[in-house]
């Protein structure tokens, strides 16, 4: 088990390494390219230099993970290879020692755990970015899911984010369009990092969708502060384990079902959004109900970017172009028209036929999410960004992005075939909705 390195001294010399390992990297590259004989591999390159990162920023766990999960090639800002090793062990972090959770226990809670809890497990059966889970049970009898913030988190944000942007500054075109970006992971981050404000988050989850198809945690604020937080303990089966028992069509259809329905029933509310679509973060009961079991990062869009971002669906749909170039050039995904250059044309037309490919299952009733070429198309487009190290797009869509393409991966995992009837109507209607407000 391993210790959270929560010092800006400790943390900045594995920044620092990290920093000497990428420029070293590079360096080579460039020198051995001088010499036409030897010829190098970019992109055996860039998967070393990720995996290099990634090994570290996983030492450092807490915001730094965070980071690296946040920059992934979803947002086509990093080579290919940099988003394989980012995306490959999300939440698979060591936990902190036994020692150190009673302490942090003692800390915030005034006692501690085997004084608090009729039981206590000592072994977390969850060990994210930020912190760890512990299953209890209370003196009442219920059990409580416990989550643990690994120390100094929420004190390292900016001199973590400041050193993260100093090494993709190495790789990254666009460097002074950065910041932006990170300001918004900051400002997410430090809400992830407030347990008071992700308790109050899960009350207004429950009571909007807590019902006879998706279940939530209840918050347990009296075992509960801005670094522990205690809700009540969800039964389940994750994704993987789900798919383990070899489950049949009708059952992959139905949990898939309840997923895009809570997914698009937030977009009704024009609300909040749970914006971590993680198969992590949720769990298929077997009651047949959709658990949804974290809440740190949930998002409310600002209406202009949400009004624009949902629009993009029906214009797609409808393949009105000028509409969608339009659009394209408001959320910022073109710096100008297609027309403009070559590099905004081949750019234009990725994003086009890309946006196509997204919109297809809202073109009918129904829409199979197993089918292996559309897994192909998906797989394709998001490997094979024209523009792959250049930051593009609004701010926002560092975590809209994630929501949608979050659904599709999960749902294709399953397998899933979706009725998408209402969901369509609800998109348009969103649409319509915001266009009269506006």
């Amino acid at each position: 088990m391993s210790n959270f390195p929560s010092s800006k001294f400790d943390r900045g010399k594995i920044f620092a390494k990290t920093g000497l390992k990428v420029g070293s990297n590079y360096a080579k590259h460039y020198l051995k390219s001088l010499n036409k004989k030897n010829s190098s591999d970019k992109s055996s390159l860039h998967k070393q230099t990720a995996e290099q990162i990634f090994g570290e920023l996983t030492k450092l766990r807490g915001t730094a993970l965070k980071i690296g999960q946040a920059l992934s090639i979803d947002q086509g800002f990093l080579p290919d290879e940099f988003a394989e090793v980012m995306t490959q062990t999300q939440y698979k972090v060591p936990p902190i020692n036994r020692s150190l959770v009673r302490s942090i226990i003692k800390q915030e809670l005034g006692k501690y755990p085997e004084l608090l809890f009729k039981s206590f497990e000592s072994e977390a059966i969850a060990a994210a970015s930020i912190g760890q889970v512990h299953r209890a049970v209370l003196k009442d009898g219920r059990t409580v899911a416990v989550k643990i913030q690994y120390p100094g988190v929420r004190d390292t944000i900016s001199s973590d984010l400041g050193l993260a942007k100093t090494l993709l500054r190495r790789i990254v075109n666009g460097k002074d369009e950065l910041d932006e970006y990170f300001d918004e992971i900051r400002s997410t981050l430090l809400l992830e990092t407030d347990y008071i404000y992700e308790g109050n988050t899960i009350d207004r989850f429950h009571e909007r969708f807590a019902n006879e198809k998706v279940t939530t945690p209840q918050w347990i604020s009296e075992f509960s502060t801005q670094r522990v937080l205690t809700m009540t303990y969800l039964e389940g089966d994750h994704l993987s384990d789900f798919l383990a028992k070899n489950p049949t069509q009708e059952e992959r259809n139905r949990y898939g079902q309840l997923l895009w329905d809570f997914f698009h029933d937030q977009v009704d509310d024009f609300d909040e959004i749970h914006a971590d679509t993680h198969p992590g973060n949720f769990l298929l009961t077997d009651e047949g109900k959709l658990g949804v079991i974290d809440f740190g990062c949930v998002k409310k869009f600002p209406e202009e970017f949400f009004s624009d971002y949902l629009r993009l669906l029906p214009t797609h749909l409808q393949r009105d172009e000028e509409a969608i170039i339009n659009l394209y050039q408001k959320l910022g995904v073109l710096k100008d028209h297609p027309d403009s250059s070559k590099k905004e044309m081949e750019y234009y037309k990725f994003c086009l036929n890309y946006g196509f490919t997204f919109a297809m299952p809202y073109e009918g009733d129904s829409f199979d999410f197993g089918d292996p070429e559309y897994k192909e198309l998906i797989r394709g487009y998001t490997k094979n960004a024209p523009i792959s190290n250049e930051p593009r797009g609004n701010k926002n869509f560092i975590y809209s992005t994630r929501v949608h393409l979050g659904l599709y991966h999960f749902l294709m995992k399953l397998e899933a075939e979706i009725n998408t009837t209402d969901s369509r109507k609800i998109v348009q209607n969103a649409v319509e909705s915001i266009s009269e407000d506006t």
